[in-house]
């Protein structure tokens, strides 16, 4: 293996127009760097000769002398993502089997600029997880370890496949989708790069609904440069989905690099919470150093509500869920438990339920159908909504007060042992959020940055939320952190 799937989106990029190397010889590499990294577990579906096949149609483009920034760059997709003719079924044993006929509009996007599709990667089922514990496929594991530890290690959730895979080098990017964290969070804990866009930014359709009012994808990249490249390919309106917004899509990477002199950064204090390790507040602080360094003003700011915001996310989420995932019934759609002679259409739906949704999304549609239903709605529902409007208006009163980004840890801590954290407690797993949620009750862009490792050498992230529809803004201030973090650490290989 000639290492090519070690490059970043920009080095390849920039190395396929010097004709240094071609997409089949970088997709060859990154098929060869998947097929040897199985014990990850972050694959689900390769799809190799569709690779070669597209490789190779990238490289006719390429000599052309006329392709854009994507092509012949390898990717893996969130199993999340409609994939046509492919396995695409959201890690749940009720979609086993699905073949969609058609293409999510995100990845039809990335096709039509050229990119290639090496396989669908890991999730927790319905990305309904923060620590890929949940996926039918079986956890996804980090390429991290402890050091002098063989305990495998989350790569996060729901898009842990994704990270693992572009933390080890498996692809030059994934995609992903965020609903209270999805991104960030599993991007902090492999030391990659993970983009969460503002509500509407990327389109939905064809992307497995969750919870559609905080459903988004992004790009979970290696580098900021490469975030801003990716999301140029997979942003923009699409008529076929409501929530689309019909606004230009900026030149993202040309933003990087700018000056941030001048920037006004805001630093939540509701963000220092307590039973956080001795990590976190440290980073923090280096945090500011460094966008001080940069030439920004950094002032505290205040976002009272964000203390209700992961109790009113764990009810509308659910809710939504519960709607969305009525569906799966074994008659409309999914996998259909076997008929038993004399069984009526309820017992069938109840038995294809019971025997397709894993225990955590049970659990989650029982919750969304209780906070809906009759005699409650009004108690939990209506009153998350409230509390979701209130902390909204925190993040519009900051940005009228003149903050251009606000700075905050990713996560309250360094990636965790598979089964360390929620086997008895279920709330503790859903901390993992605290710092993530506000975003996607706000419809904010965001952005997790490696800056940094805790005492056992394992990655920490910086997260930036900016203002609606500013993600080169945001992107750049991001930039200004990588470049002083100077973020190089990478995994021992084990597997």
């Amino acid at each position: 293996m000639t290492a090519l799937n070690r490059l970043t989106l920009a080095e390849a990029r920039d190395g396929l127009r010097r004709k240094d190397f071609t997409s089949a010889e970088i997709t060859a590499d990154c098929l060869e760097a998947m097929e040897g990294a199985k014990a990850l577990n972050a694959v689900t579906c390769p799809t190799p000769e569709k690779a070669m096949e597209m490789a190779k149609a990238a490289d006719v483009r390429l000599a052309a002398g006329d392709a854009p920034d994507m092509c012949g760059l390898p990717l893996g997709i969130k199993d999340l993502f409609c994939t046509e003719g492919v396995q695409s079924q959201a890690a749940s044993n009720i979609l086993a089997g699905f073949l969609p006929p058609y293409e999510s509009t995100t990845t039809a996007q990335l096709w039509r600029d050229g990119a290639v599709m090496l396989g669908k990667l890991n999730m927790d089922e319905f990305a309904m997880g923060s620590s890929n514990e949940t996926s039918a496929y079986g956890p996804a594991i980090s390429p991290w370890r402890r050091p002098g530890s063989n305990a495998p290690l989350t790569p996060g959730g729901s898009s842990g496949g994704s990270a693992a895979a572009v933390s080890a080098d498996l692809c030059l990017a994934a995609t992903g989708t965020d609903t209270g964290g999805s991104i960030r969070q599993p991007a902090a804990f492999t030391g990659i790069v993970g983009v969460k866009p503002t509500y509407g930014r990327v389109s939905r359709r064809g992307i497995v609904a969750f919870a559609s009012s905080l459903d988004q994808a992004g790009p979970m990249t290696k580098t900021v440069r490469d975030a801003a490249i990716m999301l140029r390919a997979m942003a923009g309106h699409d008529p076929l989905d409501s929530t689309s917004a019909d606004l230009p899509v900026p030149d993202f990477e040309a933003a990087i690099g700018a000056d941030i002199r001048g920037k006004v950064i805001g630093l939540p204090r509701e963000y220092r919470v307590e039973g956080m390790p001795a990590e976190i507040e440290p980073l923090w602080s280096k945090g500011r150093a460094m966008l001080e360094d940069a030439g920004a003003e950094v002032r505290e700011i205040s976002l009272p509500h964000t203390k209700y915001a992961l109790p009113a996310y764990y009810i509308i989420a659910p809710a939504e869920a519960s709607s969305n995932l009525a569906r799966y019934d074994g008659v409309r759609y999914g996998a259909r438990a076997k008929i038993r002679p004399g069984e009526g259409i309820t017992a069938l739906y109840e038995r294809t339920r019971a025997e397709g949704f894993g225990a955590e999304v049970k659990a989650r549609l029982l919750t969304g159908a209780y906070v809906l239903s009759a005699g409650y709605y009004d108690a939990y529902y209506l009153r998350a909504q409230k509390v979701r409007a209130l902390i909204k208006r925190d993040f519009e009163e900051a940005f009228a007060a003149g903050v251009d980004a606000i700075l905050t840890p990713a996560t309250p801590s360094a990636a965790f042992a598979l089964g360390e954290v929620g086997a008895d407690d279920p709330v503790a797993m859903y901390l993992n959020d605290v710092f993530t949620v506000t975003v996607n009750l706000a419809g904010l862009p965001g952005v997790s940055v490696p800056a940094g490792t805790d005492a056992q050498g394992l990655p920490l992230g910086l997260q930036l939320i900016g203002r609606p529809w500013e993600e080169a803004d945001m992107l750049s201030i991001a930039r200004a952190i990588e470049e002083r973090a100077a973020f190089s650490a990478k995994p021992e290989r084990w597997w």
